[in-house]
């Protein structure tokens, strides 16, 4: 493993030569990951970015009808950390922040199998230590030096009567989204110029094992100079970590955050990518299945504020445990 500045230093000395190269980087940045594309497989890194992908090999054919079974954290354990992040925010001292923890899960596949099968458009195997199939969007740079940034935020279960008009016009979950749009278009200004909201709150649709999902996104642009592949792991340095898993404002959020979990997140909402020689396109580390001594855990959460209710949250944090296999 690389420390932090040295592997942002490894990004730009590789975007300055046009050398292809994946990073993992994980949430404290204390285990960041650079090599070159063409050597990630021979780490047992393997990713699949919306069909770019560095593996091969198949799964059998046919696999024994899968068993998923979760064992969330009680909810009175989950109240006191709530709890805890409410009067901060009634304090003050954040405006939106993310409260994760790991769930215990049973499931009949490997964590090869899970990123074989799963459907996503950011996948990452890292050897035998996790997986990750999200559907969330870092930052995407093109070789003309557009960045565009996609922040999810607001979740529901697509099943429910009139859900994707609850979802869009609840007022809690228009106030988190116009927070973390506005702390991402604050970020982006930190390294392009340009930057606007070119898309405001649109709907995805995720199939899981479980349910059917509805998740809201908007876009926003910026333009940075034309040597910004030399520029790359300055660029991710400045960024990080991703405000969409954190809150605003970071650094005080981030301080409320480490006393509320209890514990570092390691790579679960850290960032992964891949620079192509011209493009670089990354994910956030959410919808991640870790294995520890044998046995897996699921990391979920979700947004806070203010006007948050504790047992919704809750029930967010659950919804979101799922693999996205049909």
């Amino acid at each position: 493993m690389q420390s932090g500045n040295s592997a942002f230093d490894t990004m730009n000395q590789y975007g300055s030569q046009g050398t292809p190269f994946v990073f993992v980087i994980d949430f404290e940045c204390e285990k960041p990951l650079v090599l070159p594309l063409d050597k990630a497989a021979a780490e047992g890194i393997y990713y699949n970015f919306h069909g770019n992908a560095n593996f091969k090999g198949a799964l059998p054919v046919k696999l024994p009808p899968l068993e998923f079974r979760k064992y969330p954290i009680d909810f009175t354990d989950y109240l006191r950390s709530f709890e805890l992040v409410k009067e901060a925010l009634n304090f003050g001292n954040s405006y939106l922040l993310n409260l994760t923890f790991a769930t215990p899960v049973e499931i009949n596949r490997s964590l090869r199998e899970i990123f074989m099968l799963s459907n996503a458009p950011y996948k990452l195997l890292f050897k035998d230590e996790f997986t990750v199939f999200s559907p969330e969007s870092f930052v995407r740079i093109d070789q003309s030096g557009i960045i565009s940034s996609f922040p999810m935020k607001g979740t529901i279960d697509a099943s429910l009567s009139g859900a994707a008009g609850n979802l869009l016009s609840d007022p809690k979950e228009l106030a988190e989204h116009h927070t973390i749009v506005d702390l991402i278009r604050n970020d982006l200004s930190m390294v392009a110029d340009e930057v606007r909201v070119k898309r405001f709150r649109y709907l995805q649709e995720i199939q899981t094992n479980q349910k059917h999902l509805l998740q809201v996104s908007s876009e926003i642009t910026g333009r940075l100079s034309a040597d910004w592949p030399r520029h790359s792991g300055d660029i991710m340095r400045t960024l990080l970590p991703a405000g969409s898993i954190s809150g605003a404002p970071k650094r005080k959020t981030l301080e409320i955050i480490r006393k509320a979990e209890k514990g570092p997140r390691g790579y679960y909402t850290g960032i992964f990518g891949i620079f192509d020689g011209q493009n670089l396109d990354s994910g956030v580390m959410i919808r991640y299945i870790e294995q520890q001594h044998g046995k897996f855990y699921f990391r979920s959460g979700g947004g806070i504020t203010v006007n948050s209710n504790a047992q919704m949250e809750y029930q967010e944090l659950i919804d979101k445990i799922y693999v996205p296999i049909i």
